[in-house]
């Protein structure tokens, strides 16, 4: 193979493995403000996804399954951000414990990293929806901007906790395997073409994300409470009634929990068996 060629080809799934691990101990040591502003950066980064899935979504006449892949390529946005301007997002960091299995990382930098990195995605995401609302953006095409953003919502707490947490498990195996496919590009381009596919597939197949729920949710709440959206949408007070804060918190733990159990054991833990348990 020449030099060019071995420049050109994208790594491999062992020097992924390799590279995951040491980025994990990275991640794990990073400084407390370093973290915390690029936690913030993500959360509003995949409010802006989320956003734009929210315009894309608005009428989409009956073409169910090609709005959603469009609306889906939206919302890949919000990930391409994080990837390529740079950010520190929840989900995707749950590959650490890859670097904990190593024992690179100890439980209590696990911890210490996806506790902050948690908490800086959701205020981020929760003061994008504070500025978004001061935007008039929900005003948008005679509010029906702001009448999907409701329906979202509606749609998004009008679930079980059993069928949120295996929501949650399927999305973060997509956006873990949207990470790792990531660490085998070696240009820009690869990396927002390899995002598109595993990011649009788990917005059109309704899957959910704890981050973009902390915008999208809290969104739909504001929606919610603005007189002339409630009367655009159509909806009767009994179907908005479910939106409130309870199922707001309630979505957000069940898909949390998936969000963990899918990205740590699908994705992290069945690669470290793999690639990197007992190869040292």
């Amino acid at each position: 193979m020449t030099d060019f060629a071995k420049f050109a080809d994208a790594f491999t799934p062992v020097e992924v493995a390799a590279k995951v691990n040491t980025l994990g101990v990275n991640k794990a040591n990073m400084p407390f403000l370093q973290i915390m502003v690029l936690s913030l950066m993500a959360g509003a980064f995949i409010s802006f996804g989320a956003m734009y899935y929210t315009v894309v979504m608005t009428n989409p006449a009956d073409a169910y399954g090609a709005s959603k892949l469009l609306g889906g390529m939206a919302f890949s946005l919000g990930f391409i951000l994080v990837v390529i301007a740079g950010g520190e997002l929840f989900t995707g960091n749950n590959l650490i414990v890859m670097a904990w299995a190593n024992g690179r990382v100890s439980l209590a930098k696990l911890f210490r990293n996806w506790g902050l990195v948690y908490i800086g995605n959701m205020i981020g995401a929760l003061m994008t929806v504070y500025l978004v609302y001061l935007s008039g953006y929900l005003d948008s095409a005679h509010h029906a901007v702001g009448v999907t953003a409701l329906k979202i919502g509606i749609s998004k707490v009008d679930h079980s906790m059993t069928e949120l947490f295996v929501r949650g498990l399927f999305c973060n195996a997509l956006v873990c395997l949207a990470s790792w496919m990531v660490y085998a590009s070696r240009t820009v381009t690869d990396k927002v073409m390899i995002i598109i596919f595993p990011i649009s597939a788990f917005v059109a197949m309704g899957f959910e994300h704890c981050i973009a729920n902390m915008f999208m949710i809290p969104l739909a709440l504001v929606a919610a409470a603005d007189p002339a959206i409630v009367a655009e949408s159509g909806l009767s007070l009994e179907a908005i009634q479910v939106l409130n804060i309870d199922s707001m918190l309630n979505n957000i733990m069940a898909v949390t929990v998936g969000n963990i159990v899918g990205g740590t054991v699908m994705v992290a833990m069945a690669y470290y068996v793999v690639y990197l348990y007992k190869q040292d």
